[in-house]
């Protein structure tokens, strides 16, 4: 049944050998009593498939279950419900919370102090979603692994929103630059953080903003992620649509 991947397979970044798959196999038929994460966590720890700070990289592993069930060569346990719990759709709704506000026009200069903060409540982690699900072209979308939320604020309130996660797997024209081969690209990428969502509020018309928050971000967020994931990142980056 594994002859199809006679090579081995590539998840997120890292090379599944033949071997290591049929390890994979042979611990979902013999583990069928765990919960699918209590398998994830197993697996990972057997495989020593860690992130840069040390974690288990479940969401990369439980993509590998996935793809290995589609292709008939693994049976995961049946998911389990939680007590009464209702599956929810995911859909964000907005409220009054974060209804438009007059436009904030001017300079730079009369907005000061700008500032940005971790999102790192409950509350205000819904806040921040509900403002990038309404206002951010791309909407929302849950992040996966390492990742960390950020507010714009001034004295006359939010500003806007900054998320922060794992880098693009493979980008040929950064790899050149950075000098990467392949290996070197896996074993490195941990290393690397994209900014995947920048929001400044439709309602917000300052010159400058985007970039003094940029520079606001790059000069603190390798202390940020050390203090949420344990370890500092060397290299941000960031994509520009050009159409907009």
């Amino acid at each position: 049944m594994l002859e199809c991947f006679s090579e081995g397979i590539v998840q997120c970044g890292r090379k599944i050998t033949v071997e290591e798959l049929a390890e994979i196999k042979e611990t979902v038929d013999l583990c069928q009593n765990l919960s699918r994460s209590e398998l994830v966590e197993t697996l990972c720890e057997n495989l020593r498939w860690l992130t840069a700070s040390g974690g288990h990289k479940n969401d990369a592993c439980m993509k590998l279950l996935t793809k290995l069930e589609s292709e008939g060569i693994v049976k995961l346990p049946e998911k389990r419900q939680i007590g009464q719990k209702k599956q929810r759709s995911g859909k964000i709704l907005p409220t009054n919370r974060t209804a438009p506000q007059p436009d904030i026009t001017g300079s730079l200069k009369d907005l000061m102090p700008v500032r940005i903060e971790v999102v790192n409540t409950r509350e205000t982690e819904v806040l921040w979603n509900e403002y990038v699900s309404r206002y951010h072209y791309l909407g929302y979308k849950k992040p996966f692994g390492t990742f960390l939320k950020y507010f714009i604020i001034c004295d006359r309130g939010v500003l806007g929103c900054l998320l922060f996660a794992g880098a693009a797997k493979a980008l040929g024209v950064r790899d050149k630059w950075i000098g990467w081969g392949d290996n070197q690209r896996l074993r490195n990428l941990g290393w690397v953080i994209n900014n995947t969502r920048f929001l400044i509020l439709k309602w917000v018309h300052v010159k400058n903003l985007a970039s003094h928050v940029l520079g606001q971000v790059q000069r603190r967020i390798r202390d940020d992620w050390h203090k949420k994931w344990g370890y500092r990142p060397v290299l941000m980056e960031t994509f520009v649509d050009p159409a907009r």
